[in-house]
């Protein structure tokens, strides 16, 4: 059976039906996707729809009836595994934002890399949407966004050591993703 999930709306549909209780959760996951579809200019034309659909369900892990390991990237990408989502749908939430800094921190590192990780202009597009999203759907610059996360996890937590150790990876992805966007025609 084909999946709808690697359509934008599909992806919509389930984000949607396990998100809106999470509040900010939610309002961040509706403005990664819209600042996705703003980036989809860095990303071939065939790979449009997958980064916007990956942009709706980077965080679908949170919800709490998806719950495992409490590491939301690979929660996430177990559940849409379970459901038969399209491979590299699960592979870019398994890896989105720099999850391998994370999976390190919290002992998760084999666990994370049944899922390989590309790099590609669709995961930097990803992480530039997530990177410059601040948890309640504001637009932020890269050093606010992070900045922001640091001051929301204390010092020594596995996300703030994660985000610390990621931060030039994460920089580069962002940069990428701007410097394709600048060079797309209007």
């Amino acid at each position: 059976m084909p999946s709808a999930l690697d359509t934008p709306q599909g992806a919509a549909e389930l984000a949607e039906s396990l998100l809106p209780p999470l509040g900010n959760r939610w309002l961040h996951t509706q403005a990664v996707a819209a600042r996705a579809r703003e980036a989809s200019a860095a990303v071939s034309e065939a790979d449009r729809d997958l980064l916007v659909a990956a942009a709706w369900l980077h965080d679908i892990g949170y919800a709490p009836e998806l719950r495992d390991t409490g590491f939301h990237p690979l929660d996430g990408a177990r559940y849409l595994e379970s459901l038969g989502a399209p491979a590299r749908l699960v592979r870019l939430v398994a890896h989105h934002s720099g999850a391998v800094y994370e999976a390190e921190q919290r002992g998760l590192s084999p666990e994370l890399a049944v899922y390989e990780r590309e790099d590609s202009p669709v995961l930097d597009a990803l992480i530039f949407a997530d990177m410059t999203t601040g948890p309640a759907g504001q637009s932020f610059d890269f050093d606010t966004r992070i900045d922001e996360i640091l001051v929301r996890y204390e010092p020594g937590s596995e996300v703030h050591n994660a985000i610390s150790k990621a931060r030039p990876y994460l920089q580069g992805a962002v940069e990428r993703t701007r410097d394709r966007m600048a060079h797309q025609p209007m």
